[in-house]
């Protein structure tokens, strides 16, 4: 294989078999980790930056600025240094260490805002000063994930095609809820192309995107302390609402078995195994993983993180799920 740019490493067909998440199903993952920036978000990055484009607005001179919490901007700092685009990424403190210098890696400008919003997270905080900075410096051009149409249509055009490609006709789909970017382009494939498959969307407690009462999250990734406008184009038959305590007993269960998952992932999956009694055997559940965890090691997989964060949580004790893992590509 011999490719011609970086923004060609995108990798849309690894699915990995989990056996015994729950009993008797297996639960297919589609690993999204092994694209160029390891996640998901290089694909809304890469659309994102196309209609920009193609729309006349990244004129020489013009700077990208986006606010993320950590994988968005990642993909965009790499996607803007092919362009040779100077990019801002405005982010918070809940931002993986890993993730923020790989930004300023690639020669971006990383800005960390410190102040909460009225919500209690950083979301609003982040936009706030987006705007505040675009009326100082006519040359910004905001890329705007939380309303850009082409966040959707990037998971339409890419992931939800994927899915089926595998799976032809999945019973049960589970897409986690950031910008509601990917679940929006997926649900909206799988309803056009698989009807009949049921879709889960999973968020976190404490995230205000389907309505939900705020409250003070820190695991980065899933979720939002400001509604994204784009979530009106997201279909699905149910929403799981996942506290972050079943987050990590997920991620650090799965990585004494081998497996090194993002966040996301581990609310995802920790969705299934609510949902477990209610998948019929037989079932083909298909459940997306945004990322790996190798960029998470500075928080959710450092022991003195987690128990600085969730003190109540005892490693040794409650991160011990009761599976076995065999896995098969």
């Amino acid at each position: 294989m011999l490719l011609k740019s970086p923004t060609d490493l995108i990798f849309g067909d690894i699915f990995l078999e989990l056996k015994n998440i729950i009993p008797y199903i297996p639960i297919n993952l589609k690993l999204e980790g092994f694209s160029n920036t390891g996640s998901i978000k290089v694909k809304s990055a890469i659309h994102m930056l196309a209609r920009l484009d193609l729309e006349g607005k990244l004129k020489p001179g013009m700077k990208l600025i986006e606010s993320s919490s950590g994988n968005l901007g990642l993909a965009l700092s790499m996607v803007a240094a092919v362009k040779g685009i100077q990019f801002i990424c405005v982010s918070d403190p809940n931002i993986s260490p890993h993730t923020a210098r790989l930004i300023e890696a690639y020669g971006a400008e990383l800005i960390v805002v410190q102040n909460r919003d009225t919500e209690g997270g950083f979301l609003g905080s982040r936009i706030d000063l987006i705007h505040s900075m675009l009326l100082k410096d006519q040359n910004l051009v905001w890329v705007n994930q939380y309303e850009n149409i082409n966040n959707v249509e990037a998971h339409y055009m890419t992931t939800g095609a994927e899915i089926l490609r595998q799976f032809p006709h999945p019973d049960y789909v589970f897409v986690g809820a950031g910008t509601t970017g990917t679940l929006g382009g997926v649900s909206r494939y799988l309803r056009e192309h698989s009807p009949k498959t049921e879709i889960i969307a999973v968020d976190s407690i404490g995230s205000v995107t389907f309505g939900f009462p705020s409250g003070k999250r820190q695991i980065p990734g899933l979720g939002t302390s400001r509604a994204p406008e784009i979530r009106k184009y997201s279909s699905y038959n149910k929403i799981i609402m996942i506290e972050e305590e079943e987050t990590l007993r997920m991620c650090h269960g799965l990585a004494k078995k081998g497996m090194l998952l993002g966040g996301s992932t581990g609310t995802v999956l920790a969705a299934v195994v609510q949902e477990a009694d209610r998948i019929p055997l037989g079932a083909c559940v298909v459940a997306i993983s945004p990322d790996m965890g190798d960029r998470y090691v500075d928080t959710i997989y450092n022991h003195e993180w987690v128990d600085t964060r969730f003190p109540h949580l005892q490693l040794n004790e409650d991160f011990s799920y009761e599976f076995d893992l065999d896995t098969q590509i």
